[in-house]
């Protein structure tokens, strides 16, 4: 989309988890370069063991009814179990940061379940995104190795977006729906729903970003052994 194309520093450190996107699509073509751009990513043995399918269209709009539904009612199916309070701090305690700053940054105070359930609401109906690719993986043993593989793959698939003025959200929660992603793209038992990732053109008038979240410093993450 810019006719001059950006730095590798600048596409790490422009990278963000776009939440309000524009409803044009990406054209076909360039997708198809990102697709391959992602599919250079490492993995164990070179096993490469990751599927993405990508929904848009009338597709898309038929997936988020049916979500939009299960989350409605509680219908939940996970793959993987997700517990944000399991974490010990200081990991839980950045998640509740997050979530606080990005609230604020939409202007929802704090026990407005009617705003906060529409924002939560806002997940399954893919921000707006004109595609979502789901991040299937077969299970293998504990599934780890596996994951970790999916996860590099979608970093990539997220810079080369970045790297072409585009954006994306990984979404766990689109992992909580995973039979009937599965029923409605009919796809085998055996892959299993790691998360999704909603993309397109970041509406940059949307108030969810104005917001970045933050990173710790490297000496919080890092341990030199010399």
């Amino acid at each position: 989309m810019s006719s001059r194309e950006p730095s590798f520093h600048e596409v790490v450190k422009n990278r963000h988890s776009a939440r309000a996107f524009l409803p044009s699509p990406i054209p076909n073509d360039v997708l198809y370069d990102i697709l391959h751009e992602a599919q250079c990513a490492p993995s164990n043995c070179n096993t490469q063991p990751w599927s993405l399918h990508i929904v848009a269209g009338e597709k898309l709009n038929e997936l988020s009814h049916a979500l939009t539904t299960d989350l409605k009612v509680g219908s939940y199916s996970l793959d993987f179990t997700f517990d944000k309070e399991a974490y010990p701090n200081p990991f839980r305690q950045r998640a509740s940061e997050q979530g606080r700053s990005y609230y604020q940054a939409l202007g929802v105070a704090r026990g407005d379940n009617l705003s906060r359930s529409e924002v939560v609401e806002r997940n399954v109906k893919f921000f707006g995104a004109p595609h979502v690719a789901l991040l299937f993986i077969p299970a293998v043993g504990d599934n780890v190795r596996v994951a970790s593989d999916a996860g590099m793959y979608a970093q990539t698939f997220l810079l080369s977006l970045e790297a072409r003025g585009y954006a994306g959200v990984p979404q766990a929660v689109l992992s909580y729906f995973a039979q009937t992603v599965r029923r409605i793209l009919n796809i085998p038992e055996n892959f299993k729903l790691l998360y999704g990732i909603s993309f397109g053109i970041p509406d940059k008038n949307h108030p969810s970003l104005s917001y970045r979240e933050g990173r710790v410093s490297v000496e919080d993450s890092v341990i030199w052994h010399r």
